[in-house]
């Protein structure tokens, strides 16, 4: 966010954006402290058998607190240069959820439980107490799942593709009879099975169904290694850069050892020359 160059506004906007002052670290944990109050506030209430004034005192507690963010969320998105850019980002989306189920009770009675979303805003415990090294390995991480996207979408309509055959295979062999009244109901026990979770209220009853079953769950096994693997590699691929590794290796022609330094001239392993720039 810009910092505004002068006024109010600025030192507004270092007490509610910043932590580098006293007055910005005390709002900051005071902050956090009433997130946590609230959510602890939303959890309580859903309890059933609470006694009426115990759940009074709680609505009151959280009128409250929502009156606090929402005084909190207009002096942020006021005290920056561009407003705009604060209400559309991460934290300002974040911010608005915070405070909108508690205005949204007024039609809908149910939507005060999604208050429970401003758990989220617990995430500024990073920027309050400068964990900034967790931000960077964060960040490293989304790259990589942005990065590995297209082979993870590949990955998952494979999948969807599998759950679909087996979902109608385990339909022809085991039939209504035995609980699979329609392809939707078989494709939900293959999903189940693949991902081997296994809730058994859909099971296979004949010996066919059963080895088909078998073989579904020693498929899951496989399935779930590979987004893990494509994001693993694509994190690795990442830091290789940070840590001094060129992407592109060498191999010797005598031991066929792997030798990552582009500028080395002599193997590691058995001191034989290597060809530059050899792969």
């Amino acid at each position: 966010m810009s910092k505004p160059v002068s006024g109010w506004r600025r030192e507004v906007y270092e007490v509610v954006f910043e932590t580098e002052k006293r007055a910005g670290r005390i709002f900051d944990f005071a902050l956090l402290v009433l997130i946590a109050v609230s959510g602890i506030a939303v959890s309580v209430e859903s309890v059933p058998g609470i006694d009426e004034t115990t759940s009074d005192i709680l609505v009151a507690l959280e009128y409250g607190l929502t009156f606090l963010f929402t005084v909190e969320y207009v002096l942020r998105a006021v005290c920056v240069e561009r407003p705009r850019r604060y209400v559309l980002s991460v934290f300002g989306i974040i911010d608005l959820l915070a405070v909108l189920p508690t205005y949204l009770m007024f039609f809908i009675p149910a939507a005060g439980s999604l208050s429970v979303v401003r758990v989220l805003r617990l995430l500024r415990i990073f920027r309050l107490f400068r964990l900034r090294h967790y931000v960077r390995e964060g960040d490293a991480l989304l790259r990589a799942m942005k990065a590995s996207r297209y082979r993870i979408t590949v990955f998952v309509v494979t999948v969807v593709i599998v759950v679909a055959i087996l979902g109608a295979v385990i339909y022809v062999v085991e039939g209504p009879e035995h609980g699979y009244d329609s392809i939707p109901s078989s494709m939900y026990w293959a999903v189940v099975t693949l991902t081997t979770v296994g809730y058994g209220d859909i099971s296979p009853q004949t010996p066919l169904g059963q080895a088909i079953a078998a073989v579904v769950m020693l498929l899951g096994y496989g399935i779930i290694a590979v987004p893990t693997g494509i994001v693993t590699a694509q994190i690795v691929q990442g830091e290789r850069p940070h840590l001094g590794v060129p992407l592109v290796s060498r191999r010797c022609p005598s031991c066929a050892a792997e030798e990552p330094r582009l500028d080395s001239k002599f193997c590691r392993q058995c001191g034989a020359a290597l060809a530059k720039g050899a792969e």
